[in-house]
């Protein structure tokens, strides 16, 4: 059987042949007799980069997806956040909360910039943009595991793609919500499609936020305008254009300190900068424009391209790291601080295209994917910094820029005029093509081949030292895999890729760094239950990568190459509808990432030995939550809570200081007071657990937010 579902301009919309959740889609594929034919259901909508048109059972490859009426229901508002409740992902540090930094099975790259992501299928999270929104955000998926053959440049523990909502042809529908939350945050959010003719259709998307945290003087402005524009040029060809500017202003907060191993040596809504130096601003600008055509219902082009501006500015005050400088571990209360400033200017273009489609040979049915795209990010930096001057000097609390933590008085001292450590301008470039094919060998049996090449070319152009570097790089990686389908609700796979990702910079002697390479396996069972009600994936990996990059903070604004690391572990995902119609979500990894090389790390001087642990990476994190709808006194209502646990981490590179381990609980929920009007409320960190995000020394510790409410009103038209 097969079966046409037509939907317009749906861009983004989740590959494998489906535009709705996997649990929903196995359900409705169970419902009307389909499951055996799965794979010839074609959905006539914009298609995904990289993808292809498969199945998930199909796939050799861990996924997972995040859903955006589970950002809702459970009032999710940044990615950072949306990213916990996959266990894969473990939080990193995030340049005082003004960037998104994460590890995907243990690895996160490089700690000087924010982690990378992709939105709709092109690169979009090098810059320096502040902590993203999940506004307009559709969906989020996680691809473990080694990708590189096809996407190029990435981690090999995975990569996060955002699928953006997008303009839906014929149709005219929208939503706004307004909520009220604690510290005072008010957030106005909006969504309206609007089919403008048959053909044409905008997609207006808009959010403003205004508050204060729970850390002290710390307050946070965030706007963004997210539209969406779809025109259908006949039957068989798709125009979509996407455009994002948005905003963020808050104080640089690099967090709370931890003396002698106690986390409780200051409160954790202490805030130990400077109000005067005034909010960090992050802003972005970027257009996306992709065009399908669908030359069959078995061969289908995308072209598309992708530019993205980024700025972030402003000065911190920030605790001084290096022991011989810090006052603090003399008399345990003065804070030594330096004073900083940024201006990291950066801009990212793609452009691609890629063809897909299937054939026969014999008996041998082929699905081919086969693209090249051309890549360019520009880091344009100017880093300044003063610090203080050695304790062996028994200098003035004034030239120490000294903040006593236990009763801290600011604006005491004059603000510090920091010098120039950092001018420079780093370009990347990468032009790539590739290629994979996936055999079907018999009615069970899978094979996939792939791979891609890569010219490379890294360049930098340093005005502080007036040297410049230039170094060019060519690179093939491959990748195979195999999925047998032992029946209907069971897969087995397994799969082994090789990849690459530029190191950004040189070091102090301007030698330009080869990029970090790494090779990866992965296999794993997929099954479904209930009827694919319930669908769920189990997998084991290990990764292995070298030349791994660190801070050099003898030289500011360098780095050094550390040597080898490995990942290796087990994972589990679930989700679905249990018996009684309880929505099910629940993942869980054990992740064992540790250093491979014996270094001196750059840092702090510590000595790095095989076996030591990668800093902010626990060994195990769950999570697990349940919602169920209902009828509360004739109304509709959906209710649930959820549940997460992340294990203990190391806190600092080449130390024993660690982070202990922390479980949170949340409750969320939703009543229909009309058909069209819902009033919904959240409550985080139910029991008000002292957690901590995150941290990168003892002295630059973030810690979690403690409970924290939210209620508000949403109607949709």
């Amino acid at each position: 059987m097969h079966l046409s579902v037509r939907t317009g301009l749906l861009a983004g919309a989740l590959p494998f042949a489906m535009l709705v959740s996997a649990p929903a889609f196995a359900q409705a594929v169970q419902e009307t007799g389909l499951e055996q034919d799965r794979e010839e259901i074609t959905v006539n909508g914009v298609r995904q980069s990289y993808r292809g048109n498969f199945a998930l059972r199909e796939i050799p490859q861990a996924i997972a997806v995040i859903e955006d009426k589970v950002l809702q229901e459970q009032n999710i508002t940044r990615l950072t956040d949306a990213l916990d409740l996959n266990a894969s992902v473990a939080r990193q540090n995030t340049l005082g909360g003004l960037w998104d930094s994460f590890a995907i099975r243990g690895f996160a790259g490089d700690e000087n910039l924010p982690s990378g992501y992709l939105v709709n299928g092109f690169n979009g999270g090098r810059g320096f943009s502040g902590q993203r929104d999940v506004a307009g955000i559709e969906r989020i998926e996680v691809l473990k595991g080694p990708a590189a053959a096809l996407l190029g440049r990435g981690e090999p523990g995975g990569t996060i793609n955002l699928v953006t909502k997008q303009a839906q042809l014929g149709r005219s529908f929208g939503s706004a919500s307004l909520q009220y939350g604690s510290f005072d945050r008010v957030r106005a959010e909006g969504d309206a499609n609007v089919a403008l003719t048959p053909g044409i259709t905008a997609r207006l998307i808009g959010y403003v936020e205004d508050g204060d945290t729970f850390r002290d003087m710390v307050h946070q402005k965030r706007w963004g305008l997210l539209p969406s524009f779809g025109v259908a040029l006949g039957a068989a060809t798709r125009v979509t254009y996407d455009f994002e500017w948005t905003r963020v202003e808050t104080p640089f907060d690099r967090g709370i300190v931890v003396l002698n191993g106690n986390l409780d040596t200051v409160p954790r809504a202490r805030f130990l900068g400077e109000p005067g130096d005034g909010d960090t601003v992050a802003r972005a600008t970027g257009h996306q424009l992709r065009v399908q055509h669908d030359f069959s219902d078995r061969w289908s082009l995308l072209v598309g391209a992708s530019h993205r501006d980024t700025l972030l500015t402003g000065f911190s005050s920030d605790a001084e790291t290096a022991a011989s400088r810090q006052k603090l571990f003399v008399d345990g209360h003065s804070l030594s601080r330096q004073r900083r400033s940024r201006y990291y200017d950066a801009a990212q273009t793609a452009v691609r295209a890629e063809a897909s489609g299937s054939f026969e040979t014999g008996s041998l049915r082929h699905r081919l994917l086969f693209g090249a795209d051309h890549d360019r990010f520009v880091y344009d930096q100017v880093f300044t910094r003063v610090r203080p001057p050695a304790v062996s000097s028994n200098p003035s609390d004034r030239a120490g820029y000294v903040i006593d933590i236990r009763n801290p008085v600011y604006g005491r001292f004059p603000l510090p005029t920091p010098g120039v450590i950092t001018d420079r301008r780093d370009v990347q470039e990468a032009s790539g093509a590739y290629l994979q094919d996936q055999i079907s060998l018999t009615d069970r049996l899978q094979i996939r081949f792939g791979g891609r090449y890569d010219h490379l070319l890294l360049r930098t152009d340093n005005r502080q030292t007036a040297v410049n570097s230039r170094r060019t790089r060519d690179r093939f990686s491959p990748q195979a895999g195999i999925v047998y389908r032992l029946s209907d609700p069971l897969s087995l796979y397994a799969s082994y890729g090789e990849g690459y990702r530029a190191n950004v910079g040189t070091d102090a002697a301007g030698v330009i760094f080869d990029p970090e390479t790494t090779r990866s396996i992965e296999a794993g069972v997929k099954f479904g239950a209930f009827g694919g009600r319930l669908n769920g994936t189990v997998s084991v990996f290990e990764m292995n990568k070298r030349n791994v990059l660190a801070t050099d903070t003898a030289n500011p604004g360098f780095s050094v190459a550390i040597g080898k690391a490995r990942s290796r572990g087990v994972e589990v995902d679930l989700t679905g509808k249990l018996p009684g119609d309880l929505d099910l979500l629940l993942s869980y990894a054990y992740v064992d990432a540790e250093a491979r090389s014996n270094v001196l790390d750059p840092n702090f001087s510590f000595q790095v030995r095989p076996g030591d642990r990668l800093i902010n990476i626990p060994d195990h994190t769950a999570n697990v939550q349940l919602a169920r709808d209902f009828t509360l006194a004739g109304m509709k209502a959906r209710f649930g809570g959820g549940v997460q646990y992340v294990g203990e981490r190391s806190g600092e590179t080449g130390t024993r200081f660690t982070l202990p381990s922390h479980t949170l609980a949340r409750v969320f929920g939703e009543v229909g007071i009309t058909e069209r009007l819902q009033l919904f409320g959240t409550v985080s960190n139910l029991f008000d657990a002292h957690w901590y995000a995150n941290s990168y020394t003892q002295l630059w510790v973030q810690p979690g937010a403690p409970r924290t409410a939210t209620i508000g009103l949403r109607a949709n038209f």
